[in-house]
């Protein structure tokens, strides 16, 4: 039977706590920390908010306007905006479908996390090995990630009210208290290194909060910029067909341009106190040493601090991996979301099949992801130096290439091509007024193209920092 009426949000801040939701996941707990740590803490901080509320605004709110404007998946909505333009729709769905076999897969790992912490087993995770060798086990990681799958499925089948705005609803408001006790308890953690020093928690927020100028030159800080633009993409969800999704549920009478605030307020506090979170704990137990690229924060350095704990580590590394699982659950959903609307839209079939076929694809290449470190094991070298396998090389192509690309595409198709008051228009249809009118036109027409084209050179290897 085809669903005949698109479905919608029920209200604002189901909207807003889904997008958030779709926004706050793997990438913000891990990525952002560690990008503080190694680009000067307060000076990341700064450049990352400045570019939050000027280049990830204008990617947000041009996506989520496109949605609302065409009520269509990115598959169908760019061809509805210019029948020229459809190839754009194309690119930016297949994004999800690579997507969701390798997040699901990290959140499998998160799945085995958490139940060894639940069970009491916490310092072993902390051992040395512990990570590698679950990650090469032949049926565990696969086990783990059939479990992370079959529960974003489950939501995703429930629909968007039933499924993603209830589920939203329960698990934004949870995280957050999650993320903000946590903060708040790294900051009181003391530790006493080999030197015989005391080293606290707050000397490692105020090294996370206040900028580090030292050795400062204007490539440290194109640096940092590349880094915190690439990290946008991460935060806020964009580029990748989840906020045309999330957008085409939006009702005509909702205010957009508040929505679109609450959004960037509420992933840009996530991802500071995910650093707050993180940064202090590591700090205190294992100097800067810990703050490791990726998975080997994580899963590697946070178990060891808990362990360094003692018997509270356990209960806060449960807690902490509950939050991770339901931060990992919620991008999962969005981008599982953005795939089946998109099956949905171009081929007017129902949900149920539209999800089985997202399913069933994404168990088979996940499968193939996770004995990519052992059976199916080799190494690639990506243009931007890296050594890589399967999972690395998905990675690359979704967030690393064609990311970019579908931003600086969709850039051009609104700031030169359909005009930037195409979307000015749709974020003030409900009689609201867009704020920052002046600084969306720039950045869509001029700046944020740049900005896109200095992060691809970087990507290609044809830029080195």
């Amino acid at each position: 039977m085809e669903e005949k009426k698109r479905h919608s949000f029920g209200g604002s801040i189901g909207f807003v706590l889904a997008a958030a939701g779709s926004a706050v996941g793997l990438g913000n707990i891990w990525r952002f920390p560690y990008l503080a740590a190694k680009d000067g803490g307060g000076l990341f901080l700064v450049v990352y908010i400045i570019l939050a509320l000027t280049f990830g605004y204008t990617l947000l709110t041009t996506e989520i306007a496109i949605g609302r404007k065409t009520k269509q998946s990115p598959l169908t909505a760019y061809t509805k905006l210019h029948d020229k333009w459809g190839f754009l729709g194309a690119i930016a769905s297949i994004i999800p479908v690579i997507i969701m076999p390798y997040y699901c897969t990290i959140g499998g790992w998160v799945v085995k996390y958490f139940f060894v912490f639940l069970t009491g087993h916490g310092a072993d995770a902390a051992q040395d090995g512990f990570f590698t060798g679950f990650i090469t086990s032949q049926w565990e990681p696969i086990i783990t990630f059939v479990i992370f799958l079959a529960v974003s499925a489950f939501i995703v089948f429930r629909g968007v009210n039933k499924g993603i705005e209830s589920t939203s609803k329960i698990i934004m408001p949870i995280l957050l208290v999650m993320i903000l006790g946590i903060a708040i308890f790294s900051l009181t953690l003391k530790n006493t290194n080999d030197a015989g020093e005391v080293v606290t928690g707050l000397q490692g927020f105020k090294i996370y909060i206040v900028p580090n100028f030292e050795g400062l030159t204007i490539g440290k800080l194109f640096t940092v910029l590349i880094d915190a633009l690439g990290q946008l993409f991460f935060s806020l969800s964009v580029a990748m067909g989840i906020m045309i999704t999330y957008g085409s549920y939006v009702k005509d009478d909702a205010n957009l341009g508040k929505s679109i605030n609450q959004i960037e307020i509420f992933d840009t506090v996530v991802a500071f106190l995910a650093g707050a979170m993180i940064i202090p704990a590591v700090y205190a137990f294992m100097g800067t040493d810990g703050m490791s690229s990726g998975p080997s924060l994580m899963f590697v350095s946070l178990p060891k601090v808990f362990a360094a704990m003692g018997v509270a580590g356990n209960i806060i590394g449960t807690i902490f991996f509950a939050m991770v699982l339901f931060a990992a659950i919620t991008s999962a959903v969005s981008v599982m979301e953005a795939v089946v609307s998109c099956i949905m839209d171009a081929f007017h079939t129902s949900r149920t099949k539209a999800g089985t076929i997202e399913g069933i694809f994404a168990l088979i290449v996940g499968i193939i992801v996770c004995l990519g470190y052992n059976k199916l094991y080799f190494e690639f070298k990506l243009p931007n130096g890296s050594t890589a396998q399967i999972l690395d090389i998905m990675d690359y192509i979704s967030n690393n290439l064609l990311m970019p690309i579908v931003a600086l595409a969709t850039c051009i198709l609104v700031g030169w091509v359909i005009k930037p008051k195409t979307v000015i228009e749709e974020v003030e249809k409900s009689g609201c007024k867009m704020g920052r009118k002046r600084l969306y036109t720039a950045m869509v027409k001029v700046i944020a193209p740049i900005f896109l084209i200095l992060l691809l050179l970087q990507t290609l290897g044809i830029m080195k920092l």
